[in-house]
């Protein structure tokens, strides 16, 4: 399980919670809506902990166009920087991306990373090329459950199965069944299930193609 932080304050419970759990892996980064908390000292912060922590990804970081009045250009300042390290350090990087598809894409383009993974996808089937162009994956989960997500889902179906992982992005973007109550990491096998069932596929199938792919974007074979 990746388990990304959100912001300097919380970084060290991330390593702690890593240390303590085998199975958790940790990913380090300054969200988009966290940018308005956070000094410029922090990507020093940031910089060191990547190195010293034996992170898997730099994130969560990115951009989200959605909630209204929020300081993109602070956004965007925390974003490139947060990309540049990723380079430097040459780790792969977990992006929130709301609204905002286009503009990641033009960053990315110019400040060249290992990849990563673009999660809660919800973008054009164009932008989806585009990332995985870029070495990127995408990330399904919770909202692809949702019947009322046929755009999301028809992606979900189609797009090539060595491109996609997938995620709960728990506590948040809950799957259909849970009726927007909390979401948790053990929903994961039903949101495989729903994957198989739009693919027609197997749910082992499944299983073992996002399984790999993400131990291959986060370099964990």
């Amino acid at each position: 399980m990746v388990v990304p932080a959100v912001e300097r304050a919380n970084f060290g419970a991330v390593a702690s919670v890593c240390r303590e759990f085998d199975e958790c892996r940790p990913a380090y980064g300054i969200h988009p809506l966290y940018v308005t908390r956070a000094r410029h000292e922090d990507l020093d912060t940031l910089r060191r902990t990547l190195e010293r922590e034996s992170a898997v990804a730099v994130g969560e970081t990115g951009l989200d166009h959605f909630v209204p009045d929020w300081d993109e250009s602070l956004q965007e300042f925390y974003f490139v920087e947060q990309l540049k390290i990723a380079r430097d350090l040459d780790l792969p990087v977990i992006l929130h991306v709301r609204r905002a598809v286009d503009p990641v894409l033009n960053q990315l383009r110019r400040i060249g990373v290992p990849g990563g993974i673009a999660h809660a996808f919800n973008g054009s089937r164009q932008q989806a090329e585009a990332f995985i162009g870029l070495g990127f994956k995408l990330g399904f989960g919770g909202a692809m459950t949702h019947l009322r997500a046929t755009r999301l889902r028809q992606l979900a179906a189609t797009l090539p199965l060595d491109c996609i992982v997938l995620e709960t992005d728990a506590p948040d973007i809950p799957p259909a069944w849970l009726a927007g109550g909390r979401n948790e990491p053990g929903e994961l096998p039903r949101i495989a299930e729903v994957l198989a069932e739009l693919r027609g596929q197997t749910v082992a199938e499944v299983v073992v193609a996002t399984g790999a792919n993400a131990r291959a974007v986060l370099r964990l074979n």
